[in-house]
């Protein structure tokens, strides 16, 4: 599905599944001749982790600078011989948070790294909500997981090159390293209007993501589809989605049929009454696990990136997302969702969904209200080093 766009002097290839992702990514890092950035919240030991640890080492030993940042709750599976054959390889690895007692509730634990971003030589980027791991997971699935990634080039890499950058010296810095170089750095502007770089962080860019979506949505006259795997929008989303609807927009939600996480899918259904009694279509994907989180908005705005639509990214978690206002780029991620509804998900009926036992509704509601608990709660812990 794979689909190549000229946007304001970008190069813009939107990238379906890890199918066609770890192909690029791989090949781009083979093709390095001074520094990788790579970010993931998930770095599995399985074939695509040994796929993409084997490029970065194959890169330190012909003396690329190759930089791999992980999220501390995200890999606590990774075994430590992994990292070990990273680093004995030239490859320097930072751990985001690391986990110092898994099973204990930390005020701290909700504040994640939860971007999916590579830059190569300051010359190619790639945004998405990829993790490094096997695409087909296991329990039966025959499907991949639906996720995108965008690989980018252009003036808008520099930006995302300077995001790892600052990011990866931070994490540095609260380890004790280069105090000096973490104090000259600068971060640099935003580059294009039609292709932009977005951040969601503890500190500068804490709603840039949800002020874009809420920019998207208000301004929306035909049509909105968002994919999305855990959906749980706060009021002012909420309310934008309904009002939309209610003046005629054409509404379409794509969202996890497969439970994953038990709390956030009953949580999620919570919502169901309020947006289908609105006229919001809702349509659950069974095919696989849906790990996507983007939109297309009348044909021409369309993200790609690592938010969800709920408290936890939109309020706790480091994310990044590419925003792209180009008729032809949102017309291939826009076929591809319609695709899958087609083929991989299942219409939720308004009178059908009433008519679901009372458990279930009391369920839902009992689960968005511990959603919502535990999103304050950590939301307001804040500590000394919420800046990282």
């Amino acid at each position: 599905m794979s689909s190549q766009h000229r946007v304001d002097g970008h190069t813009l290839i939107l990238l379906c599944n890890g199918g066609e992702y770890f192909p690029r990514l791989v090949s781009a890092m083979d093709g390095a001749t001074h520094s990788i950035y790579l970010e993931t919240y998930i770095f599995a030991a399985d074939d695509t982790g040994r796929l993409v640890s084997e490029a970065l080492q194959r890169a330190a030993r012909r003396g690329v600078r190759a930089h791999l940042l992980l999220d501390g709750f995200g890999c606590a599976d990774l075994p430590l011989s992994w990292v070990d054959e990273l680093r004995a390889a030239g490859v320097e690895v930072l751990w985001f948070r690391p986990e110092i007692a898994r099973f204990r509730l930390r005020r701290h634990r909700l504040r994640r790294l939860h971007r999916k971003l590579a830059v190569v030589d300051g010359l190619i980027a790639f945004v998405g909500g990829i993790n490094i791991l096997d695409d087909v997971p296991g329990g039966g699935l025959e499907a991949p997981r639906l996720d995108y990634a965008v690989e980018v080039q252009g003036d808008t890499v520099g930006r995302i090159h300077a995001a790892m950058r600052r990011l990866w010296l931070l994490v540095s810095w609260t380890n004790f390293r280069r105090q000096r170089e973490h104090a000259r750095f600068q971060f640099a502007p935003a580059a294009s209007q039609k292709v932009t770089f977005l951040l969601c962080d503890n500190l500068r860019h804490r709603r840039d993501i949800e002020l874009a979506y809420l920019e998207a949505i208000g301004g929306a006259q035909r049509e909105i589809i968002i994919a999305n795997a855990y959906f749980l929008p706060g009021l002012r989303l909420r309310r934008a989605l309904l009002n939309a609807s209610r003046r005629g927009v054409h509404v379409r939600l794509l969202l996890q049929g497969r439970v994953e996480y038990r709390l956030q899918h009953y949580a999620m259904l919570a919502l169901y009454d309020e947006l289908l009694g609105a006229g919001v279509e809702i349509h659950e994907y069974h095919a696989s696990f849906l790990h996507a989180k983007v939109a297309v908005v009348d044909g021409y705005w369309a993200t790609v990136g690592s938010s969800n639509i709920d408290p936890f990214s939109l309020w706790l978690a480091r994310e990044a997302n590419l925003v792209v206002r180009d008729a032809g780029f949102a017309e291939s991620l826009h076929a591809s969702l319609l695709h899958e509804m087609a083929q991989g998900a299942h219409p939720v009926a308004a009178a059908a969904w009433r008519k679901q036992g009372v458990w279930r509704h009391l369920l839902a509601r009992v689960s968005y209200a511990a959603v919502l608990f535990l999103a304050v709660v950590f939301g307001y812990a804040r500590g000394r080093n919420d800046n990282v």
